[in-house]
């Protein structure tokens, strides 16, 4: 299983309403075809009367495999549905890589 797929799998224990997981990896300086890089958007009402600090570790918790073997970076962007609806269910867009590794 992809990196990408287990992200997915684990997330679907939260019983999102919404959930998209975007390899960004392409977007860095890193070997094509690369899973190292990615961006959580994820709505379930698990976090409801949760702060984003609490959010964040809860994901966290699910993904520690993948953190402490595979995932370079990753993006989260946790709402509950009340929240998602407020900003009319659009995503927020990753900001653009500032070089990493790259040398100048």
């Amino acid at each position: 299983m992809n990196i990408k797929n287990s992200i997915e799998t684990k997330l679907q224990s939260l019983q999102p309403q919404f959930l998209k997981v975007t390899n960004e990896s392409h977007m860095h300086n890193v070997p094509k075809g690369s899973e190292s890089h990615f961006k959580v958007t994820i709505v379930s009402d698990e976090f409801n009367g949760k702060l984003l600090l609490v959010r964040h570790r809860m994901i966290n918790e699910i993904l520690a495999e993948e953190l402490a073997h595979s995932i370079h970076a990753l993006v989260l962007h946790t709402m509950t549905s009340e929240e998602w609806f407020e900003k009319s269910g659009t995503p927020n867009h990753s900001p653009p890589c500032l070089g990493g590794s790259k040398s100048k």
